[in-house]
C-alpha cells in the first residue's frame, strides 16, 4: 500500500520526520535501521506491558511482533515500546497490593507520554492483567489517536484429580490448609498444576472481563479475546489489529467516536451478564472520564440490575475463558443480548464496520453449556449488582452471580478492622463469629492506599467454608475471583470521612443485593455525632514516592478513581497538533 493514503503533513509524526528542520531527528531514525520510505510513512506505536513478573504478560512481546507485521501490511511503520505492569495474583495478600490500582493511571500515563513525546500517529496496545486492559484504554481514548486493543490471552486450567483448577483454587487452597482441610503435600501439588501456561487468570475475572469489555465497547476486533494467550492462533488476530489501524488511521476514525455512552453501556451489559468482575464498576467509569462522557458507578449498575446473566463463567459458575472461546466466545454471548435488544447496534468499531455489521456475520449459538440462551437466563439480572444506603451514600458494588436469592440478604453485627492485615490474621485464627459482617476499611484509593483487592482474605473465608455464613464490605477492591457475599468500593471511603469511618464493633449491618440496599442500624443524628468525634484519616506509611502523589491526586470509587480532570478539562486533543 502507498503512502497517498495519508497526508502526512496532517499527522503528529510531522513533527520529527519532515522537512530540512528535522535532519537531526532523521539521523536517529537511520540509526535504528529505519528505510527513507518508512521515515515518511505514519508512526505507529505498538505498546506493550510485557515483562517478566507473571505469566499474563510473558507472551506479549512475541505478539508484539505480529501486530508490527500488520501494519507494516497497512503502510505504516511500527514502533515498539513498552510500559509497567503490576500483576494482582502476585501483589495480592501485601503491601504490593497498593501498587495495583496506581499502576492503571501509570499505566495510562506512561503511554501517553511516550506517544507524545515522540508524535506517533496511531496505537495499537495489547495487555494481558488486570489493571494493564484498562490502563491500556484509557490512554487510547485520552488521545484519541486511531487505536486498536489486543488482548494477551487468558491461561490455561490446570489438572488435579481429574478436575480443571485455576489460581482461585489456590487462594481458596490456602484457607483450605489454615483450617486443616488440606495436607502441606497437597498444596505442594495444586501450586505445581494450577497454572500450566502464558495466560491471564483463566475464570471470569478481572482480566477476562475487561477482555470482553474491549470487545464490546468496540476498541478491539471481534473475537480477538478469545483465544488462550499459548495459542499461535492468536498472531492472526495480531496481524488483522495492525492493518485494522492503518485502517483507522486513513478514515480518521477515533477512539472517541468508538466509545461512546452507548459503547460504555453495552461493555457493561457484557461485563453483566457474564457474571464478570465488580472491577468493571470501577474502569467503565474511568475509560468515560477519558472520553468526557458521564458514566459513574451508579450507571453502571443501573445497567447491570436489569440486564439477564447467562454465561457459566467461574468464579460464580463452572467454565474458564477458555471454554467461552470453544463455545463461540463473546460474539455469540453479544449476540444473545442483541437478540432482546439489549445492544446499541449503531455503535461504531475498531473494524470500521458498526457492532449490528459485525454481528451479522456471526454464525454461533449458545451450546447451553457455557453460554446459556439469553430466554432462560441463569439468573433474571446480572451477576453484579449496586448497592445503597446511609452506609454507602456513593454506592458499593457485590458480585451475586451464582449466589441463591435467599443467599443475597445478609444482617448480622460489624466486626471492624482497620487493615486487610488484621482481617486476615483473624480469619487464619478463626477469632470470628458465624453471621459477623467484616467491615474492612483505610483500604480506599487515598486512605489505603491503592484500593487493595481482598482476595487472600475472602479466599480464605471461602476455603474455611464460610463464604456464606458471613458477611464482607470495604472500601477497597475485591479481585474478580472472589465469591461470596463481599461489598466493595464503599464510598465515600474511611479517608475521606464517609459512614464506613464511623462504623463500631457490634452495630448491625444489612445487605440486600436484591433491593440494592446497604445500612447500618444507626440514626442520622448518631452517625452525625460520631463523624464530630472521628479523629481524622487514619496516617499511612507513604509520605513519599508515587503511593503519596497517588494518595494527593485520586478521586472518588464511584467515579472511576481517575488521578487526573479528563477529557471535559481539555484545551486540545493531542491527536490535533
Amino acid at each position: 500500500m502507498k503512502n497517498t493514503r495519508f497526508d502526512k503533513s496532517k499527522l503528529p509524526s510531522r513533527h520529527v520526520t519532515e522537512g530540512p528542520s528535522r535532519a537531526a531527528h532523521r539521523s536517529y531514525l537511520y540509526a535504528m535501521g529505519i528505510t527513507e520510505e518508512e521515515i515518511h510513512q505514519p508512526f505507529v506505536g505498538v505498546a506493550t506491558c510485557w515483562n517478566e513478573a507473571a505469566p499474563c504478560n510473558i507472551a506479549l512481546n512475541r505478539q508484539a511482533q505480529s501486530v508490527k507485521m500488520g501494519v507494516k501490511k497497512g503502510g505504516g511503520t511500527p514502533r515498539e515500546f513498552t510500559t509497567i505492569t503490576v500483576t494482582d495474583g502476585i501483589a495480592m495478600g501485601h503491601e504490593g497490593m497498593r501498587s495495583s490500582l496506581a499502576s492503571r493511571d501509570a499505566i495510562a500515563d506512561t503511554v501517553e507520554l511516550t506517544m507524545r513525546g515522540h508524535c506517533y500517529d496511531a496505537l495499537v496496545g495489547l495487555a494481558g492483567c488486570d489493571k494493564s486492559l484498562p490502563g491500556m484504554m484509557m490512554a487510547m481514548v485520552r488521545l484519541n489517536v486511531p487505536s486498536v486493543f489486543i488482548y494477551g490471552g487468558s491461561i490455561l486450567p490446570g489438572k488435579y484429580k481429574g478436575r480443571d483448577i485455576v489460581v482461585q483454587d489456590m487462594f481458596e487452597a490456602a484457607g483450605q490448609h489454615a483450617a486443616g482441610l488440606l495436607s502441606d503435600a497437597e498444596l505442594a501439588i495444586m501450586e505445581k498444576l494450577a497454572c500450566p501456561s502464558a495466560g491471564a487468570c483463566g475464570g471470569q475475572y478481572t482480566a477476562n472481563t475487561m477482555a470482553c469489555v474491549s470487545e464490546a465497547i468496540g476498541l478491539a476486533l471481534m473475537n480477538s479475546s478469545g483465544a488462550p494467550a499459548p495459542y499461535e492462533s492468536r498472531d492472526a488476530f495480531g496481524d488483522a489489529s495492525g492493518v485494522a489501524v492503518m485502517n483507522l488511521l486513513e478514515k480518521n476514525i477515533r477512539p472517541r467516536d468508538i466509545v461512546t455512552r452507548k459503547s460504555l453501556e453495552n461493555a457493561a451489559r457484557v461485563v453483566a451478564c457474564t457474571g464478570g468482575s465488580t472491577n468493571g464498576g470501577l474502569h467503565l467509569p474511568a475509560i468515560a472520564h477519558e472520553a468526557g462522557i458521564d458514566f459513574d458507578l451508579f450507571d453502571v449498575c443501573d445497567i447491570f440490575h436489569d440486564t439477564p446473566y447467562f454465561v457459566n463463567l467461574r468464579p460464580g459458575g463452572e467454565y474458564v475463558a477458555k471454554d467461552l472461546y470453544e463455545a463461540g466466545g463473546i460474539p455469540v454471548v453479544m449476540k444473545e443480548l442483541a437478540r432482546e435488544g439489549l445492544l446499541h447496534l449503531d455503535c461504531i468499531t475498531a473494524s470500521g464496520r458498526t457492532l449490528g455489521e459485525e454481528l451479522d456475520d456471526i454464525r454461533g449459538e449458545p451450546d447451553g453449556r457455557v453460554i446459556h440462551p439469553v430466554a432462560t437466563p441463569l439468573s433474571k439480572t446480572g451477576g453484579v449488582v449496586g448497592l445503597r444506603g446511609n452506609l454507602a451514600p456513593d454506592g458499593a458494588i457485590v458480585k451475586v452471580a451464582g449466589m441463591a436469592e435467599e443467599d443475597q440478604i445478609f444482617t448480622g453485627p460489624a466486626l471492624v478492622f482497620e487493615c486487610e492485615e488484621d482481617a486476615f490474621e483473624a480469619v487464619q485464627n478463626r477469632t470470628y463469629q458465624e453471621g459477623c459482617v467484616f467491615v474492612i476499611r483505610n483500604e480506599g484509593p487515598a486512605g489505603g492506599p491503592g484500593m487493595r483487592e481482598m482476595l487472600a482474605t475472602t479466599a480464605a473465608l471461602s476455603g474455611q467454608g464460610m463464604g456464606k455464613k458471613v458477611a464482607l464490605i470495604t472500601d477497597g477492591r475485591f479481585s474478580g475471583a472472589t465469591r461470596g457475599f463481599c461489598v466493595g468500593h464503599v464510598g465515600p471511603e474511611a479517608a475521606h470521612g464517609g459512614p464506613i469511618a464511623l462504623i463500631r464493633n457490634g452495630d448491625m449491618i444489612t445487605i440486600d443485593a436484591i433491593k440494592g440496599e446497604i445500612s447500618v442500624d444507626l440514626s442520622d443524628e448518631e452517625l452525625a455525632r460520631r463523624k464530630q468525634d472521628w479523629a481524622g484519616p487514619r496516617k499511612t506509611d507513604y509520605a513519599s514516592g508515587a503511593l503519596w502523589k497517588y494518595a494527593q491526586l485520586v478521586g472518588s470509587a464511584r467515579y472511576g478513581a481517575v488521578t487526573h480532570p479528563g477529557a471535559k478539562e481539555e484545551t486540545h486533543v493531542y491527536m490535533d497538533q
